[in-house]
């Protein structure tokens, strides 16, 4: 019934989010965080490839690994553009294998959210853990939601140069405190004159953490020397629910 990150979704986030646009300061501080890396970095749940690109023009060595199909052309046609040829990998971030270790693991704007359940989270890190070399960090973004509330409804709208334009639905299902996540249906419909030429329905599940939870769940993988920040300034704690928390941490040499 519902699609997951389709043809439709990639066009709207590729026309909303385009390569280099930073988000509250997202690209910056990573940069700032990452400037010290030599080695191989991978953006896990790359999209298309908004955050990668940037990176690259940087000298940075990046992979891409994300389990939507159509993100994944998205991001390998706009590197191609560029004259960029990274490693891109099709995958699940609960149970990828890659041939490559990496210096740096990161997860920018909250994607880590989208795992759904704690085993799904908890099989990602350790995942992340076997695949950074021996003092490699993870940098991951989290979020809560602030202003979720049941039964609301958001709309917008983009137009394209050919006359043809997307139009995206967002309605709010479920908040479930128990499990702590929220579901929010996505409706995408492409027009043409006036007229619907495609449509698609996203369920969109995003999980939520404390922080000392997810402290001791890198803990508990074995990470070490945990930081956390908010509104992208390192080490400073957050005080407010709407701020983006980050967490950075080791792998033990």
């Amino acid at each position: 019934m519902f699609s997951n990150y389709g043809k439709l979704c990639t066009e709207f986030y590729d026309f909303t989010k385009p390569v280099g646009k930073s988000i509250n300061g997202d690209l910056e501080y990573y940069f700032e965080r990452l400037k010290h890396v030599k080695g191989r970095i991978l953006e896990a749940g790359v999209g298309s490839g908004r955050f990668l690109i940037p990176l690259i023009e940087k000298g940075f060595v990046v992979d891409g690994l994300d389990y939507s199909a159509d993100m994944l052309k998205s991001c390998e046609e706009r590197c191609e553009n560029r004259g960029f040829h990274p490693d891109l990998f099709e995958g699940r971030l609960e149970d990828f294998q890659l041939p490559n270790e990496y210096e740096a693991i990161i997860m920018p704007t909250g994607t880590f959210c989208l795992l759904e359940t704690r085993e799904a989270a908890l099989n990602a890190l350790t995942c992340f853990k076997n695949h950074l070399q021996p003092g490699g960090r993870i940098i991951i973004d989290l979020g809560l939601p602030n202003d979720f509330i049941v039964g609301n409804i958001s709309n917008s709208a983009i137009s394209f140069p050919n006359g043809e334009g997307i139009t995206l639905e967002g309605k709010s299902i479920e908040l479930d405190w128990i499990q702590q996540r929220t579901v929010t249906h996505l409706r995408y419909e492409k027009w043409r004159d006036g007229k619907l030429i495609d449509t698609e329905l996203q369920r969109l599940v995003l999980s939520w953490y404390g922080i000392d939870e997810f402290k001791e769940l890198l803990s508990k993988i074995g990470f070490k020397n945990i930081s956390v920040s908010s509104r992208y300034v390192y080490e400073k704690f957050p005080t407010n629910a709407n701020e983006v928390i980050t967490f950075e941490a080791e792998k033990a040499q």
